[in-house]
């Protein structure tokens, strides 16, 4: 096998273990995907794909990270950089995050900033993107906002630092545990 065939079965390695990252991080089983994609991917392509024995198309990729919710370039590994994508083990239960965690921070419900239109939620849904792809978290449901993008959050809804967990709260984008019995 030449230098570029193990270099190209790497990359493919690769690939697949982004996709099987994000595939976790939105914790949808291989079947939960091929049901809720309608069966435009079958759970055993899919697999094949995370495991690196069958290259995706760029086409197929796009409609992928359509479906995920997530920038294409998100399912690409950086080359010699190491993968930060969440396992299944590592993943933290939505029910033990709290609200507002120490030091300031803010978790809002993705699902709810769907739900909002306008240019307000336009502006914020692209802001909270970007932090996203910036700690490569793709879970689609919630994200806590640190105390270092409270500021740029702030100017985003036209407060203060001190106004922008109350503006939060008012839009309804608080996250609210619900407590399981």
């Amino acid at each position: 096998m030449s230098d570029n065939e193990n270099n190209s079965d790497e990359y493919s390695k690769s690939v697949g273990e982004r996709l099987r990252a994000i595939r976790r991080q939105k914790r949808l089983s291989l079947q939960e995907v091929e049901a809720n994609s309608s069966q435009e991917f079958k759970a055993s392509v899919l697999g094949a794909y995370e495991r690196g024995e069958r290259a995706i198309s760029v086409p197929r990729l796009r409609k992928l990270a359509m479906f995920y919710n997530v920038p294409v370039d998100q399912l690409l590994p950086i080359e010699g950089a190491p993968d930060f994508g969440v396992e299944v083990d590592d993943a933290i239960d939505l029910r033990d995050r709290p609200t507002r965690a120490r030091g300031g921070s803010i978790t809002i419900d993705l699902t709810k900033l769907e739900k909002l239109s306008g240019p307000e939620a336009d502006m914020l849904s692209r802001y909270l993107t970007m932090i996203q792809v910036q700690r490569q978290d793709f879970n689609g449901r919630v994200l806590t906002i640190r105390r270092d993008d409270l500021q740029a959050l702030a100017a985003i809804l036209g407060t203060g630092i001190e106004g922008a967990a109350p503006r939060i709260d008012a839009l309804g984008l608080t996250f609210v545990p619900q407590v399981v019995q």
